[in-house]
């Protein structure tokens, strides 16, 4: 991945294409497809969600983190007041069945299905397919899974039977503002996104405040245990959870902690002398495989990046649209 090598995702760079062919994937039998229909969402009330998101007012906030166990290298400090304009957010991510209902309309075929494969967690595999399937550099626990992708997010023999509430996953950049385009939204700012993220909250450690668990609460969809070997599954969930499956944060943002990594528009910088070059993004709120012991990129002021091509099972995204 460019920017980071971790938990946090991996990248296709140096990876080959699964041999998939592409062109075969540039056209899409929406009527044919009645699993796609099954599961989709009423095309209205997607297209309408800008009415039902969360307004967030106008004004400034203090932006980043000075906390003693920061990434250094993820320009998380120094400490910034930020103005920000009237905006409203999605309460929760896009789910699968929205994307559905937008596939379904549109027809849309996303870039993991043009490559052919996708990044997908080990762990969440079937034994044969986990050892078939190629493990990317530095990062043994992903495998580039040939037919993974947002309605099949294991591959082959997987769908979104009973998961249409999950975030949808396997979405690149590209894929993303399409969607938004589609219903008259886009991706948040950076500056939006930690803003309605913290939740009215100044300066706190995570998105509720101060303690990772209060009163022995789990808040957030992330790993519990030794990472990467074993999950002790504390929180309820391996892969990803519902989108409203823990308590909402004071402006009444579900998952803005772990569960699935979030576009932002932002390229992807940790300061005014970045050197970083290509078409790299930031991403925001971490994942279901965050572990204090690796990257701890759950509190709500850390940051990573990711190429715009790149698509996992654990990235996904939430629309703004401006107030």
């Amino acid at each position: 991945m460019a920017g980071t090598g971790s938990c946090c995702a991996a990248g296709r760079a140096g990876m080959e294409p699964a041999g998939a062919d592409g062109d075969a994937a540039n056209a899409r039998d929406v009527a044919a497809d009645s699993s796609l229909l099954a599961i989709a969402a009423p095309v209205a009330e997607v297209r309408a969600r800008a009415q039902r998101a969360v307004l967030i007012g106008a004004g400034p906030f203090r932006m980043g983190t000075e906390d003693a166990d920061r990434n250094v290298g993820d320009g998380e400090s120094p400490v910034r007041t930020v103005e920000v304009p009237a905006f409203r957010i999605d309460a929760a991510c896009v789910t699968g069945a929205e994307f559905a209902a937008f596939v379904a309309e549109t027809g849309y075929v996303t870039e993991a299905e043009e490559f052919g494969w996708s990044f997908v967690f080990g762990a969440l595999l079937e034994k044969e397919l986990r050892r078939a399937s190629r493990k990317p550099p530095g990062t043994p626990w992903w495998r580039a899974v040939e037919g993974a992708r947002w309605d099949a997010p294991e591959g082959p023999g997987s769908d979104l039977t009973g998961r249409g509430e999950h975030p949808v996953v396997h979405v690149s950049l590209r894929d993303a503002e399409a969607f938004a385009s589609w219903c008259g939204m886009r991706l948040p700012r950076e500056a939006e996104w930690e803003k309605a993220a913290r939740g009215g909250l100044d300066q706190a450690r995570y998105a509720w405040g101060e303690e990772l668990t209060p009163g022995g609460e789990h808040r957030c969809n992330i790993w519990q245990g030794a990472f990467p070997v074993r999950n002790t599954l504390e929180d309820g969930f391996l892969g990803t959870a519902p989108v409203r499956s823990f308590p909402p944060n004071g402006f009444g943002l579900y998952e803005v902690a772990g569960n699935v990594w979030e576009w932002c528009s932002d390229a992807w910088a940790t300061g005014p002398a970045d050197s970083l070059t290509g078409d790299v993004r930031v991403m925001r709120g971490g994942s279901y495989l965050c572990h204090d012991s690796y990257c701890n990129r759950y509190r709500v002021a850390a940051r990573s990046s990711t190429a715009a091509e790149d698509a996992s099972g654990n990235k996904g995204f939430r629309l703004v649209v401006d107030a």
